[in-house]
């Protein structure tokens, strides 16, 4: 693991000490898991992006999932 410095807010830190404190956790656990959300959250927002994108550039056509419709 690496050692990185943040700044937060004051406020933010009181939260997050009484949060880690009921779940019987760390600042830098919490932290870790927290930005593993974001970013996986950045990761889905971006593949929901991209595949509107292709969607845009070539739309469904009339019939072209009917052959699935029955199943």
């Amino acid at each position: 693991m690496r050692t990185v410095q943040m700044t937060l807010d004051e406020a933010l830190v009181q939260e997050m000490d009484q949060v880690v404190k009921k779940l019987g956790t760390t600042r830098s656990a919490f932290a870790r898991e927290a930005l593993r959300a974001a970013l996986a959250r950045v990761g889905r927002q971006e593949m929901e992006r991209r595949h509107r994108e292709g969607y845009t550039r070539k739309p469904v056509q009339t019939g072209e999932f009917s052959d699935w419709e029955d199943e």
